[in-house]
């Protein structure tokens, strides 16, 4: 097998980035032609002026351009569940567990003999269950993009307003609930009541859409939610430890990573410092201004074509 082709060994999904990095290898730009065959680099920035334009909302991004937003998902979703772990030990944007838990509370109604069985629904399997539909309810909502456009900036200004406000409500309910933030115990956590289970849900949904949100864009940030997959992409890189040139494929995993990270990190911090409504509160403004950064996204430029 030759040099080019292990480095083609596929390493995960055919993402925006991974295209970019192939087209300058397999078109050249012809040494001789004073014109250029590739896309001239693109503006980093949208002149304020043309932003409520209808062809400026209705653009597509350039996925290539949307790593700040799409890192600053990623932070959030860090951000949100430190929220939910620290009071309730439950993960708001990473279903797996949830979807474990359920099962093994549908087991445990069949242990032990018949009349000796665990037949209550717990706590934390109800709150589990609750941030499972609601994750879906709010991933349902992502459909609306597909008939707008995925990727268009009127979609993704809409979409992560909505993400805002659902973060709004949680950090309303969690409020009005007077209930602590942080959990004791898995056995005691610090919400039980009917509002709080509406911040979860709340929460939950924020997450829901901005993964399928995320998704449709179609990057090596992937659903910004969930990052096992993320993590195994990344160790699959064939230039992995090339650290002598930039690699998109590479560099933007570990931005999703530590963007992750850091929100964890953020998170609990408010929560020490003041409560999970001042946390979500804060989270709010945060996919506010997410929000406005998609209208300065600038949008994929037109090929020039090939002079005579």
């Amino acid at each position: 097998m030759s040099t080019q082709q292990s480095e083609k060994l596929a390493t995960g999904p055919e993402y925006a980035e991974q295209k970019a990095e192939v087209l300058p290898q397999t078109l050249p730009q012809p040494v001789s032609s004073k014109e250029s065959t590739i896309v001239d680099t693109a503006p980093i920035w949208t002149r304020p002026g043309t932003i409520f334009t209808t062809r400026h909302l209705m653009a597509d991004v350039d996925p290539l351009q949307s790593t700040f937003p799409l890192a600053a998902y990623c932070f959030m979703t860090g951000f949100i569940d430190s929220v939910s772990f620290t009071a309730i030990f439950v993960w708001c944007g990473f279903q797996t567990g949830n979807s474990v838990q359920l099962a093994l509370a549908l087991g445990r109604l069949f242990q032990g003999p018949p009349g000796h069985r665990d037949l209550t629904f717990h706590l934390a399997d109800q709150q589990a269950l609750t941030s499972v539909l609601t994750f879906i309810a709010g991933a349902s909502l992502g459909r609306i993009g597909d008939r707008m456009g995925s990727k268009t900036r009127a979609w993704l200004f809409i979409g992560t307003m909505i993400q805002a406000l659902f973060t709004m409500g949680a950090a309303l309910t969690a409020w009005k609930s007077g209930q602590g933030s942080i959990a004791d115990s898995r056995g005691n956590p610090a919400w039980s009541d009917a509002l709080t289970f509406v911040a979860v849900g709340f929460m939950s949904a924020s997450l829901g859409l901005q993964g399928i949100m995320g998704k449709r864009v179609n990057t090596q940030f992937a659903t910004t939610i969930v990052l096992t997959t993320v993590w195994c992409e990344l160790m699959a890189d064939p230039k992995l430890l090339n650290f002598r040139q930039r690699v998109i494929t590479r560099d933007h995993k570990i931005i999703a990573i530590f963007s992750l990270f850091l929100g964890g990190f953020v998170g609990r911090a408010i929560i020490d410092a003041a409560n999970a409504a001042t946390a979500l509160g804060v989270g709010t403004g945060i996919r506010l201004i997410i929000a406005v950064v998609w209208l300065f996204v600038p949008g994929k430029e037109a090929k020039k074509p090939i002079s005579a």
